[in-house]
Protein backbone atom coordinates (compact mmCIF):
# COMPACT_ATOMS: atom_id res chain seq x y z
CA UNK A 1 0.00 0.00 0.00
CA UNK A 2 1.22 3.36 -0.94
CA UNK A 3 0.40 6.58 1.03
CA UNK A 4 1.22 9.99 1.42
CA UNK A 5 2.35 10.97 4.88
CA UNK A 6 1.67 14.82 5.47
CA UNK A 7 2.93 17.12 7.77
CA UNK A 8 0.79 19.66 8.88
CA UNK A 9 1.77 23.47 9.11
CA UNK A 10 1.70 25.35 12.50
CA UNK A 11 1.77 28.85 13.27
CA UNK A 12 5.46 28.32 14.06
CA UNK A 13 6.57 26.57 10.57
CA UNK A 14 4.66 29.33 8.71
CA UNK A 15 6.65 31.69 10.55
CA UNK A 16 9.56 30.65 9.00
CA UNK A 17 11.23 29.07 12.17
CA UNK A 18 14.08 26.84 10.77
CA UNK A 19 14.85 23.24 12.58
CA UNK A 20 17.60 23.28 15.46
CA UNK A 21 20.56 21.23 14.44
CA UNK A 22 19.20 18.38 16.55
CA UNK A 23 15.58 17.90 14.97
CA UNK A 24 17.80 18.18 11.65
CA UNK A 25 20.06 14.95 12.56
CA UNK A 26 17.30 13.17 14.61
CA UNK A 27 15.00 13.73 11.27
CA UNK A 28 18.04 12.21 8.92
CA UNK A 29 18.18 9.27 11.15
CA UNK A 30 14.55 8.66 10.88
CA UNK A 31 14.53 9.10 7.53
CA UNK A 32 17.77 6.69 6.97
CA UNK A 33 15.59 3.98 8.53
CA UNK A 34 12.39 5.08 6.75
CA UNK A 35 14.56 3.87 3.43
CA UNK A 36 16.79 1.11 5.03
CA UNK A 37 13.28 -0.72 5.84
CA UNK A 38 12.49 -0.05 2.33
CA UNK A 39 9.66 2.29 2.96
CA UNK A 40 10.71 5.60 2.07
CA UNK A 41 9.91 6.82 -2.11
CA UNK A 42 10.15 10.17 -1.69
CA UNK A 43 9.56 13.36 0.45
CA UNK A 44 10.77 17.07 0.69
CA UNK A 45 9.49 20.05 3.23
CA UNK A 46 7.98 22.46 2.10
CA UNK A 47 8.11 26.54 1.77
CA UNK A 48 5.67 28.28 3.75
CA UNK A 49 2.67 29.30 2.14
CA UNK A 50 3.56 33.29 1.57
CA UNK A 51 5.67 31.65 -1.26
CA UNK A 52 3.33 30.06 -2.58
CA UNK A 53 -0.06 30.58 -5.15
CA UNK A 54 -3.47 28.76 -4.77
CA UNK A 55 -5.08 28.39 -8.19
CA UNK A 56 -9.06 27.93 -7.50
CA UNK A 57 -11.31 26.88 -9.81
CA UNK A 58 -14.97 26.57 -7.94
CA UNK A 59 -16.85 25.80 -11.27
CA UNK A 60 -15.54 28.90 -12.96
CA UNK A 61 -14.41 29.17 -16.80
CA UNK A 62 -10.96 30.54 -15.72
CA UNK A 63 -9.76 29.64 -12.38
CA UNK A 64 -8.50 32.41 -10.15
CA UNK A 65 -5.17 32.63 -8.52
CA UNK A 66 -4.43 33.90 -4.98
CA UNK A 67 -0.77 34.57 -3.68
CA UNK A 68 0.10 33.17 -0.16
CA UNK A 69 0.16 33.42 3.18
CA UNK A 70 -2.89 31.43 3.42
CA UNK A 71 -4.51 32.23 6.77
CA UNK A 72 -5.35 28.93 7.93
CA UNK A 73 -2.19 27.04 8.91
CA UNK A 74 -3.95 23.83 10.37
CA UNK A 75 -5.50 23.31 6.27
CA UNK A 76 -1.66 24.05 4.93
CA UNK A 77 0.86 20.89 3.98
CA UNK A 78 4.49 22.14 5.72
CA UNK A 79 6.13 18.67 4.55
CA UNK A 80 5.60 15.25 3.38
CA UNK A 81 6.71 11.71 2.55
CA UNK A 82 5.70 8.97 0.69
CA UNK A 83 5.66 5.40 1.94
CA UNK A 84 4.78 1.68 0.67
CA UNK A 85 3.55 -0.25 3.43
CA UNK A 86 1.67 -3.36 4.29
CA UNK A 87 -1.59 -1.57 5.49
CA UNK A 88 -2.20 1.53 7.07
CA UNK A 89 -1.32 0.31 10.87
CA UNK A 90 1.97 -0.16 9.52
CA UNK A 91 2.06 3.88 8.37
CA UNK A 92 0.41 4.54 11.76
CA UNK A 93 3.50 3.26 13.51
CA UNK A 94 6.27 4.68 11.78
CA UNK A 95 4.33 7.90 12.30
CA UNK A 96 4.08 7.81 15.57
CA UNK A 97 8.14 7.67 15.52
CA UNK A 98 8.31 10.97 13.68
CA UNK A 99 10.54 13.22 15.33
CA UNK A 100 9.64 16.45 16.87
CA UNK A 101 12.51 17.59 18.83
CA UNK A 102 11.89 20.85 18.56
CA UNK A 103 8.04 20.48 18.94
CA UNK A 104 7.28 22.64 15.58
CA UNK A 105 4.84 19.82 14.40
CA UNK A 106 0.79 19.87 15.35
CA UNK A 107 -0.28 17.20 13.33
CA UNK A 108 0.32 14.37 10.94
CA UNK A 109 -2.54 12.85 8.29
CA UNK A 110 -1.73 9.70 6.41
CA UNK A 111 -3.72 9.03 2.88
CA UNK A 112 -3.70 6.26 0.40
CA UNK A 113 -2.57 6.98 -2.81
CA UNK A 114 -5.63 6.13 -5.43
CA UNK A 115 -5.37 2.98 -7.42
CA UNK A 116 -6.34 1.64 -11.02
CA UNK A 117 -8.79 -0.40 -9.38
CA UNK A 118 -10.40 2.70 -7.55
CA UNK A 119 -12.15 3.87 -11.00
CA UNK A 120 -15.30 2.35 -12.04
CA UNK A 121 -14.19 4.06 -15.52
CA UNK A 122 -11.06 2.76 -15.97
CA UNK A 123 -10.59 1.61 -19.24
CA UNK A 124 -7.89 -0.54 -20.82
CA UNK A 125 -6.60 2.42 -22.70
CA UNK A 126 -6.67 5.29 -20.32
CA UNK A 127 -4.70 2.34 -18.24
CA UNK A 128 -1.82 1.70 -20.46
CA UNK A 129 -1.49 5.93 -21.16
CA UNK A 130 -1.57 5.97 -16.84
CA UNK A 131 1.41 3.13 -17.00
CA UNK A 132 3.12 4.67 -20.01
CA UNK A 133 3.43 8.04 -18.13
CA UNK A 134 4.55 6.19 -15.19
CA UNK A 135 7.59 4.52 -16.71
CA UNK A 136 8.17 8.03 -18.16
CA UNK A 137 8.96 10.26 -14.90
CA UNK A 138 9.87 7.29 -13.18
CA UNK A 139 7.45 7.18 -10.62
Amino acid sequence: MRVMVMIKGTPEIEAGVQPSEALMKDMMAFNEELVNAGIMQGGDGLQPSSRGKRVVFNGRDTPEVYDGPFAETKELIAGYWVWEVKDMDEAVAWAKRIPDTDKLHGEVEIRPFVTFEDFENMTPEIAAKEQELRERTGG
